[in-house]
């Protein structure tokens, strides 16, 4: 059996895709280490080891993510391939959503917003410095933790409302388009006595409604009224919840498509099908 690699190399988690020639899914791994080769080389190992896979059943490698860099030759002298991130992005979040086209929300260290047609272009239409970089950093200095399922686990336990500021906070009689639940003003009620828990909620609802917020502009930029997600944050609980508040607003459409994390990895290794 001959598969393509697509694989996405971050500064310390990798995820690989393995397609088969029909282009259907085999498995997909993720694997952290302490930098970007080790990393790299650690997934590729292990996939093949868990897949019953040799060198020799491997047809072509494609690496893309910010570490992909690090790698300057082939990997293990196969057939290596380099595909751009936001084409990789793009491409695997079309592919994952059943879309023809979208605004592709790619939510990693930071957030790209991408504009994508399937078999077409994929455009890279702005970014932002907001994403999991900043909750890590946040909640490393708020509460002492700054890795992801650490943070995950904690702010499911927090008060919102110990918190975050809402309409029904500022006023008796909000516009009648807007939910009395909704933020007014992140961090904008925060108790003296908040507890981790409650700043960790805080924090991880003011990353994903400045995200929100920029998905509603970027899909006027470009007209659009579908947006994919993407990307390690599409699963913090609170990420549905958010984005439907955002939905019933503006009349977007979201979607989280299964196994969104690996959207990158898909996508590298649809690319190199080409």
């Amino acid at each position: 059996m001959d598969v393509i690699l697509g694989i996405d190399v971050g500064g310390s988690t990798t995820k690989v895709v393995g397609l088969r020639e029909d282009k259907q899914v085999l498995s997909m791994l993720r694997a952290k280490a302490e930098d970007p080769l080790t990393s790299l080389y650690g997934a590729l190992g292990n996939y093949l080891s868990g897949n019953g896979l040799s060198l020799e059943n491997v047809r072509r490698v494609a690496l893309t993510g910010v570490g992909a860099s690090y790698e300057d030759g082939g990997i293990f002298h196969l057939p290596t391939r380099r595909v751009d991130e936001f084409s990789a992005s793009g491409t695997g979040a079309l592919a994952l959503s059943g879309q023809e086209s979208a605004l592709v929300v790619s939510m990693g260290t930071g957030t790209a917003f991408l504009w994508a047609e399937r078999g077409k272009r994929v455009e890279h239409l702005c970014g932002s410095g907001i994403g999991g970089g900043t909750l890590g950093g946040l909640c490393k200095k708020l509460v002492g933790m700054e890795r992801f399922g650490s943070i995950k686990k904690l702010a499911a336990q927090g008060d919102l409302s110990r918190v975050d500021l809402t309409i029904r906070d500022l006023t008796r009689n909000p516009a009648v388009t807007l939910d009395p639940t909704l933020t007014a003003a992140n961090y904008g009620n925060l108790a003296e006595d908040a507890t981790p828990a409650d700043l960790a909620a805080g924090t991880v609802n003011l990353v994903l409604q400045a995200i929100g917020t920029m998905t509603v502009l970027a899909c006027r930029c470009c007209d659009t009224k579908t947006v994919v997600l993407t990307g390690s944050m599409t699963t913090l609980p609170q990420a549905e919840e958010n984005f439907r508040n955002f939905e019933k607003l503006y009349g977007i459409h979201y979607i989280i498509p299964e196994s969104a994390t690996f959207a990158t990895a898909i996508g590298a290794a649809l690319c190199a099908f080409d």
